[in-house]
């Protein structure tokens, strides 16, 4: 999205934007502020989100070793957090970048495949509870990356 914005800007420089160009630009100033909206409602509920899927993770793995559960979950914390930025900025390269760095090898290390699955689905139906249809399909393509990557590598 940025690269075509600045696409645009560059073009301004140049000569007056045309009525479709301006179009364009209105369309992605509208596109960026509904996302802002979605990554600034994720900051606000990040807490409510992840405190269902904490408590339900604890009832599917009650005999799990409590530091294995909590990193999971604070691992499914930093990819909702990536996702989000990477939604602002409209950039999968940016997500696939922060998440090959350090989490795929950090779930097959800690052989936390089945934890990290669980959260992450629960995760999913969390997120379909609170964001609306048009929310999550602005979200969705990045968590289903992340989903692919994390837990699609654990299992190879």
């Amino acid at each position: 999205m940025h690269s075509e914005i600045e696409a645009l800007l560059d073009r301004a420089e140049e000569r007056f934007l045309k009525a479709e160009e301006i179009t364009s630009f209105k369309r992605h100033a509208a596109n960026l502020a509904q996302r802002l909206k979605i990554y600034e409602f994720l900051r606000e509920k990040e807490t409510s989100i992840f405190q269902p899927v904490a408590n339900k993770l604890q009832e599917t793995f009650p005999n799990e070793q409590q530091e294995n559960l909590e990193r999971s979950l604070k691992h499914w914390l930093l990819v909702l957090r990536y996702c989000g930025m990477a939604m602002l900025l409209n950039d999968r390269n940016f997500l696939e970048q922060r998440l090959q760095e350090w989490l795929s090898g950090i779930v097959s290390a800690h052989q936390t495949q089945k934890i990290e699955a669980a959260v992450c689905n629960l995760l999913q139906t969390r997120i379909k509870e609170i964001l609306s249809d048009q929310a999550r399909a602005i979200l969705q393509p990045f968590l289903d990356d992340a989903e692919t990557m994390i837990v699609g590598t654990g299992n190879k």
